[in-house]
Order: C-alpha cells, then sequence, then structure tokens
C-alpha cells in the first residue's frame, strides 16, 4: 500500500515597518516587499504605513473625533514547506497579519490573517505553465489540472496544526478587481465593506481561488473608487468584526493606491456599472513609484524558480502528497 506523502508547515513571522528588508526567499513581486527596495525604501514605507493608519481611522470613525485613535501593526507570515523532508524547505506562502492598536483604551486587536497573498507556485502557474500550454496555440485554454497543485497546498496549510496554533480565524484574502470584467452594483450594503458589486462573468482568478477552497465577494467600501475582491472561507459579512474588516481595507487599499492608481486612485468612483481600465488617464499618482513591467518580468523568472527547484523535482511526491486536499 502506498504511503500518502505529508506536508509539514513551519511559520515565521517578520514585522513589516519603516525598517524592513525583504527576505531572501521573499518574492521581490509582493506588494510589500515592493515597496522596500531602491533609495526611496524607506520614505517608501513611511508612507504606506501612515496611508494604511490614516484609512484604517477614515473607516473606524465612532468615538475617534480626531481621526487618530487606531493604527495598524503588519507582521509578514511566511510560510516554508516541507514534503516528507525530501529537498529542505519551499517556501509556499506569504500572507499578512494585521494587528490594531486602540490608543484610547491602550489595547491590542488581533486583526485579520491573509490580507496580501503571496505564492511562488502561482507565478509558475500564471507566468510560466498558461504561457508554455499557449505556445503556438489558436485562442487561449487552460490545463485541466490547472491551479490543483497550489490549491491543494493552500488547503492543507489552513488545515495544519502550525496554522490552527497561531490563527483563530480563518484568512480573507483581498485582490484587486479585474481589468476584463464588467461589475455591477446591488442594492446590497454592509456598513463596513460598503456596497456590493457582482461580475458579469467568472474568471480564471475565481477559479484558481474555488480550488484553494475560498469563495470571492465584491464590495466597494466607502471612500473607496472601486470594489475589492474578497476571497473567504465561511461567511465574510458575520463572521469577523467591523475592526478586522477595516484592517484589511485599510492595508490592502493602501497597496492598491500605489500598484493599481488608474482603478483605486482614481478621481471619480465606480459607477453602477463598472469596468476597471488600467489605460484610464484621470487618476493621481501616489508619492510612491512602482515598475508594472519589472513586475511581470520578475514574475516569470520567480515561476521559472518555482518549476526548477521545486515542482518539477518533486512532481511525483507533490501529486501524492497533496490527493488528501483534492477539491470535492
Amino acid at each position: 500500500m502506498t504511503m500518502t506523502a505529508q506536508f509539514d508547515f513551519t511559520l515565521k513571522t517578520l514585522r513589516f515597518d519603516e525598517d524592513y528588508t525583504p527576505a531572501e526567499s521573499t518574492r521581490l513581486t509582493t506588494n510589500f516587499a515592493n515597496l522596500a527596495r531602491g533609495e526611496s525604501r524607506r520614505q517608501n514605507l513611511r508612507n504606506a504605513l501612515q496611508m494604511i493608519d490614516n484609512r484604517f481611522n477614515s473607516l473606524a470613525h465612532w468615538d475617534n473625533p480626531h481621526g487618530d485613535r487606531y493604527s495598524v501593526t503588519l507582521d509578514i507570515v511566511s510560510v516554508d514547506l516541507s514534503v516528507n523532508g525530501v529537498a529542505g524547505r519551499f517556501p509556499a506562502i506569504e500572507i499578512l497579519q494585521t494587528t490594531v492598536t486602540d490608543h484610547k483604551t491602550g489595547t491590542e486587536i488581533p486583526g485579520i490573517v491573509g490580507n496580501n497573498f503571496s505564492s511562488y507556485v502561482r507565478d509558475y502557474d500564471f507566468s510560466v505553465l498558461l504561457r508554455e500550454h499557449n505556445a503556438g496555440r489558436t485562442g487561449f485554454s487552460v490545463p485541466g489540472d490547472f491551479g490543483d497543485l497550489h490549491g491543494r497546498i493552500f488547503r492543507a496549510f489552513v488545515a495544519s496544526e502550525a496554522y490552527k496554533a497561531q490563527f483563530a480565524r480563518l484568512p480573507v484574502i483581498c485582490l484587486s478587481v479585474s481589468d476584463a470584467k464588467t461589475y455591477t452594483r446591488t442594492t446590497n450594503a454592509h456598513p463596513v465593506l460598503g456596497i456590493e458589486y457582482t461580475p458579469g462573468e467568472t474568471s480564471l482568478t475565481e477559479a484558481y481561488f474555488r480550488k484553494m477552497g475560498m469563495e470571492v465577494r465584491y464590495f466597494l467600501p466607502q471612500g473607496s473608487t472601486a470594489p475589492y475582491a474578497f476571497y473567504f472561507f465561511g461567511d465574510l459579512l458575520n463572521d469577523y468584526t467591523n475592526l478586522e474588516l477595516i484592517s484589511t481595507i485599510a492595508t490592502m487599499e493602501t497597496f492598491q493606491k500605489i500598484y493599481r492608481p488608474e482603478i483605486y486612485n482614481a478621481n471619480s468612483v465606480a459607477g453602477e456599472v463598472f469596468r476597471p481600465r488600467l489605460n484610464h488617464q484621470d487618476f493621481s499618482y501616489t508619492r510612491i513609484t512602482y515598475d508594472r513591467e519589472e513586475r511581470t518580468q520578475l514574475a516569470i523568472r520567480q515561476g521559472e524558480l518555482a518549476r526548477d527547484t521545486f515542482i518539477v523535482p518533486l512532481r511525483a511526491v507533490l501529486k501524492d502528497g497533496s490527493a488528501h486536499y483534492a477539491a470535492e
């Protein structure tokens, strides 16, 4: 009888502050690492952290007359994966943990884990595998097992004792909307998440996250210019407190204003029917610079690294070890 291979996860945390330096295993394209590069790295980090605090206080405005009651602390959670101890540990996942400090009461309040989502395997799937699969083809297609391995790794991580020992709640991932889809405003509104939007069609990203076990809803928070995609387990609207949800919005809106200012730092708010456009001209830049083309090229190199050092050498054992976590 064949024994199912075992996934073993090790979690490490690193404070994301103005002194942050990316670890060697961190993807340079991930939001927080990209800020910590170049001559302006310290000012970039300081500005981004201040933007997060300001946005948090604007949303948590009750009993907060001066808009300075709260601040947000961010910790980067790096997840290393070992499969039966083969070939050491691979940097499988990086996410963010938010913690809210209430300066009025002097208390620290756990926020949401997840927020940003970083994965070398996802780089491989989207930037290497899809490109190779469609080379020379007429029209676009997706391999039948696309996202299976990544989804199984993530499910195994969330179900692991390592995760449960450190986090009391399931993760929430907040991403930008797709510039290839149209979103329509609904009448549903949440006091923190804001107005819900629905997409006109499903997307490859939605299918990818479903294999991770996550569903998605789209909301436009008050004061934002465009909706966000919130990927979650369970009940997004009732499983988390207002302050937890605000910590995610404040953090990820800041990153998106920097990385997709055409959508999230636009000078107009999404209408009843909204089609995001990266060639939109009526927007404002933040004081933080970002090279989107460089990020695309880095994603390819990072995907190739995952292929050469993890996926190809361990293909057989990964397929065996992840089968237990396959989507039903």
